[in-house]
């Protein structure tokens, strides 16, 4: 086993930009992040990405780099009363501090709308520069106020290339691991299962180095690394490494019909510390995707998971959770949105940028009018029903048909609406 209690990522984090790995379009030469640190004019801005692609390092780093001040907070464990005390020693330490200090909040998208706004002030008069830390899009889980004090900087996951630099360096430089001896074969599993995770790259190496005895070589080749995963399967997937195939599974089931099974994938989710909000948002794509006009109302329910998640948190959101999957699985299916969508998009990359017909164009000028524009329109609430017969696609398009009706209640009364006025839909609903 490793002779140190520090976890082999915690030994290696990055305490400089030169060693710090990937994310060159932030940090490299004349990067825009980069010039900001150089300038010494720190904003405040949120850092959005996957886990282990060194968010929370960079934060550190940066604050070394300035010399400023750094208070951190994680969203998880801390409320408002912890967010006003930082910015109270902030601002009662203002008067010793030439710079203003950093307080840097991990998983930012679990604040709370309260514990958000508590922020804002500070932000807003320079009592403290912010840097939050998210793997959820930001738009959806930072309120509009502060969201608009804050750049956003993307960091992508970890190359081949950044994985490479970081295996070298853990076995060069590491107090431990350079007392080794390593016999490195193959690097493909090793990089494939780290998913261009940084820290765990370093997890995998620490188990795979704790199956060997003491003086024995360390072999690193695909099938070793497979080995010593599977057979420490627990170790390495307390972080989330099923994460995609359980809600493969999880997806797979409400798709499939069984409420059982899909409850079965979220309360191991659940129990493993997934974000609820993943869950509720995995909710409201399938509700469009695989039911979608099938039962239009699983939108709106899906929807209304979400928000109730959003407000009331864990644990009292497995319920509307619970309810909204069974909902769900037990629902008629369709994918015929889905499968409509990308046959428009299939159309619009095969044909480019077609005109529009002159008289489906605006007319707002004589001019345009002159040129033929709107004329031959024809305004459909002007007939029957409130539908006419029309050309509205492009006329190298003509007659296209991209929606499929499936076969189930709601949509055979679409079905029917349409053959009512003698459409291209007048086959019926496709069998699925």
């Amino acid at each position: 086993m490793l002779n140190s209690n520090v976890p082999l990522a915690e030994r290696m984090r990055p305490t400089s930009f030169k060693d710090f790995a990937g994310q060159e379009h932030l940090v490299g030469p004349n990067a825009v992040l980069r010039k900001m640190i150089e300038s010494r004019n720190l904003a405040s801005f949120i850092l959005w990405g996957p886990p282990g692609v060194g968010k929370t390092t960079l934060a550190r780093i940066i604050a070394t780099d300035l010399e400023r001040v750094f208070f951190s907070l994680s969203a998880v464990s801390s409320g408002v009363k912890d967010v006003r005390e930082v910015i109270e020693r902030s601002r009662s330490g203002s008067m010793f501090q030439k710079n203003r200090p950093i307080l840097f909040i991990d998983e930012i998208h679990r604040f709370s709308k309260s514990q958000q706004d508590a922020l804002l002030g500070a932000v807003e008069d320079g009592t403290i520069v912010l840097i939050g830390a998210t793997t959820e899009n930001p738009s959806f889980e930072v309120i509009a106020p502060l969201l608009s004090r804050c750049q956003v900087y993307v960091l992508n996951s970890l190359s081949v290339k950044d994985l490479e630099r970081l295996l070298k360096r853990a076995i060069e430089e590491d107090a431990y691991l350079k007392t080794l001896t390593f016999n490195i074969e193959e690097t493909e599993a090793l990089f494939h299962f780290s998913g261009g995770d940084a820290r765990k790259l370093l997890n995998i190496i620490e188990i795979v180095v704790s199956t060997y005895d003491p003086g024995e070589t360390i072999l690193i080749n695909n099938d070793q690394v497979q080995e010593r995963l599977q057979k420490n399967i627990v170790l390495y997937d307390k972080d989330g490494e099923m994460h995609y195939d359980i809600i493969s599974a999880f997806i797979k089931s409400i798709r499939g019909g069984d409420p059982n099974a899909a409850l079965y994938w979220m309360a191991r989710m659940i129990t493993a510390g997934e974000d609820p909000l993943f869950i509720a948002r995995r909710l409201v794509v399938l509700a469009s995707e695989d039911i979608g006009l099938a039962n239009p109302n699983a939108f709106l329910m899906a929807n209304a998971c979400f928000d109730t998640v959003h407000r009331i948190g864990m644990p009292e959101g497995r319920i509307p959770l619970a309810q909204t999957v069974i909902y769900l699985a037990t629902s008629a299916k369709s994918n015929s949105a889905y499968v409509a969508i990308e046959k428009a998009l299939e159309a619009v990359r095969k044909t480019g940028n077609l005109p529009v017909p002159l008289h489906l164009r605006n007319a707002p000028t004589d001019l345009m009018k002159e040129l033929g524009y709107a004329k031959g329109y024809k305004y459909a609430h002007d007939f029957e029903g409130h539908f006419v017969e029309q050309e509205f696609m492009p006329k190298e398009l003509t007659n296209s048909c991209f929606y499929s009706p499936s076969d189930n209640p709601r949509e055979k009364e679409i079905v029917r609406f349409l053959e009512q006025w003698g459409s291209k839909y007048s086959k019926g609903p496709k069998k699925t």
